[in-house]
Formats: structure tokens, C-alpha cells, sequence
């Protein structure tokens, strides 16, 4: 988890939402990413979207079966469905979301019948630091 918060750091940077995510597969971190939205105008540019693509290539396939997530933030239903598609073993993230969480909150991708796989979830990981992290850059928004 401290990998993503890194990798929240860096998208904060760029004065996109704080949300880091990496892939561990046996160990090892073979994807990582942040918020990437603004810059190049790409609504589907959430962290967990990019470091699942960039771990597939890696892996060249498109199941990740062996791989663990870990993500600063509670996905959104898309992340979470795209998490589904893509098979992966278990889901590790820090801040809940009640606003456009999609795992504990809102629709619960998960638990529909229609969901092709249910990793195993761990919530609330480091999830002082990862909340503070994003309250601190909404409050400078405002």
C-alpha cells in the first residue's frame, strides 16, 4: 500500500485525485499507476484501469489469477468491474468511499449474481493516510 500512495503522491502532483494503484504478482509489483483523467482527456484514466492494462501486457494475457491490487481508494463501479473481468485474486484498498465507492458502497459490483469473479477484499488498509491524502487535496480545491 505504500507503493500506491506513492503513486497517489504522483497523480496529486499533476492535480489529479490522489488515487494510486499497484499489481503484485509473485512478490513482485509489476504495474503501478495514478489518476491520469485530466491531462489526456480520458474519463476511463482511473488508476486501477491503467495499472490492470499495463499488468495484462506484462503478463500478456488477460486474467490475472496470481495477482493482488492494492488501490488507495475503494473502486469505483467501473474499476470494480473491470477487477472482475480481469480475474484478480484479491483487492486491497485504503479509504472507503461512500460518494462513488463500488465495492462496500454504492452498487456493489461484487455481490450481483451477473459478476464474472469475486476477488477476496481487504478494506480499510492504511486508510488514515490514504484519506487525508485526498481530504487534503479536495480542501485545497475549495
Amino acid at each position: 500500500m505504500k507503493m500506491a500512495l506513492i503513486e497517489a503522491h504522483k497523480a496529486m502532483e499533476t492535480d489529479e485525485v490522489p488515487v494510486g494503484a499497484v499489481i503484485v504478482h509473485e512478490g513482485k509489483i509489476i504495474a503501478s499507476a495514478h489518476n491520469q483523467v485530466k491531462s489526456p482527456h480520458n474519463p476511463t484514466g482511473h488508476a486501477e484501469i491503467l495499472a490492470i492494462k499495463e499488468a495484462c501486457q506484462k503478463l500478456k494475457t488477460t486474467h490475472l489469477m496470481d495477482c493482488d491490487l492494492y488501490v488507495t481508494l475503494e473502486p469505483c463501479p467501473m474499476c470494480a468491474h473491470a477487477i472482475s473481468l480481469a480475474k484478480i485474486r484479491t483487492l486491497s484498498f485504503g479509504a472507503y468511499d461512500p460518494k462513488g465507492g463500488g465495492v462496500d458502497h454504492g452498487p456493489k459490483i461484487f455481490d450481483h449474481s451477473t459478476c464474472h469473479h469475486r476477488p477476496e477484499i481487504f478494506g480499510g488498509i492504511e486508510e488514515k493516510a490514504c484519506a487525508a491524502l485526498l481530504q487534503d487535496f479536495f480542501q485545497k480545491k475549495r
